[in-house]
């Protein structure tokens, strides 16, 4: 994959009108499911996917008077940290409120493409256009939540910062949570064989110590480098490294700290329910941010835990 910085200015034209031909794509799809029950919201995904055609034209003929009629190609896919829209498939299956959220998203998106783009070209009518697209994606963004203004009647809708709300969960909740995940998990292999293999609780500590601040210092290098934040919205590459690498360390040292206990049966006992609360902890944050179901996460998380521990348990008991 390639980093956006990386892109010529043909190759981010070329980008930005393949973003404009799937994004009209998507609207119509979400357009043609909301026709039978909500034919007014249906209306504005019309008029939305024939926006977005008619930015694919006016990028397509700026393009061809710069650069011929050859058109590379490049997806959003290609280039690191770009975020993509998800399948409408699946938002569809969400019902209408994931489609405006899916909406919303996709125009904050484009607008922060079209504004990196536009800082990056020295051509005054290319800049222009990006400038005045980016503008325009941030106008959709109301036009989008119309759709739950014309399902709800005034006043039930709680105000909330969107905006915020999603700094917070691409800037800390996401990179915290691979990291938890990351920290909780891969470190109980290596301490429950620990504490099987020699009875030793200190043993187990030491193990956990050395196996939890390693994979923090990793982890937070490996999200730092990832992405730069720039196309994704994510934020400072440093910012998500040190929440990714302190509660991978985090995750890890939770299950090892019980082990500073002398009495190796109450330290197994204790270090037990630690993993249960943070294996419930990472389920509970995966159902209030990111949408799954409780009882997916639940199963999901706990059964990657207890198979991680029960290799830590045979391989320390061989």
């Amino acid at each position: 994959m390639r980093a956006f910085d990386e892109l010529t200015e043909r190759e981010m034209l070329a980008l930005a009108i393949s973003n404009e031909e799937e994004d009209s794509r998507i609207y119509g799809d979400f357009a043609e499911y909301l026709r039978t029950d909500y034919p007014d919201s249906a209306k504005v995904f019309d008029e939305m996917a024939a926006e977005e055609d008619t930015h694919r034209r006016a990028l397509l003929d700026l393009y061809q008077g710069r650069f011929g009629k050859h058109l590379p190609y490049i997806t959003r896919r290609e280039v690191r940290g770009a975020p993509c829209p998800p399948s409408p498939k699946q938002v569809i299956r969400r019902g209408v409120d994931a489609i405006r959220a899916a909406a919303s998203t996709m125009e904050h998106n484009a607008s922060r493409f079209y504004r990196q783009a536009a800082a990056r070209t020295t051509d005054p009518a290319v800049r222009k256009l990006l400038g005045d697209l980016a503008a325009v994606e941030m106008e959709h963004i109301a036009t989008a939540n119309e759709v739950e203004g014309k399902r709800l009647p005034p006043g039930k809708r709680a105000a909330e910062d969107d905006h915020a709300q999603r700094r917070f969960v691409l800037q800390i909740v996401q990179p915290g949570l691979v990291g938890l995940m990351d920290g909780s998990v891969s470190t109980l292999a290596p301490v429950f064989a620990a504490a099987f293999a020699t009875h030793q609780p200190f043993n187990a500590f030491l193990v956990g110590m050395a196996a939890s601040i390693g994979a923090g210092i990793s982890m937070g290098f490996a999200e730092a480098l990832a992405d730069d934040g720039k196309l994704s919205g994510r934020g400072a590459p440093l910012l998500r490294g040190i929440v990714c690498g302190a509660m991978t360390t985090a995750g890890g040292i939770g299950h090892t700290l019980p082990f500073l206990i002398p009495n190796f049966q109450l330290a197994l006992i204790v270090a037990g329910i630690v993993v249960a609360i943070e294996l419930g902890a990472i389920a509970w944050i995966q159902y209030r941010y990111m949408d799954t179901p409780p009882i997916a996460a639940a199963a999901k998380v706990m059964l990657g835990g207890m198979l991680v521990l029960a290799a830590g348990i045979l391989i320390g008991g061989a």
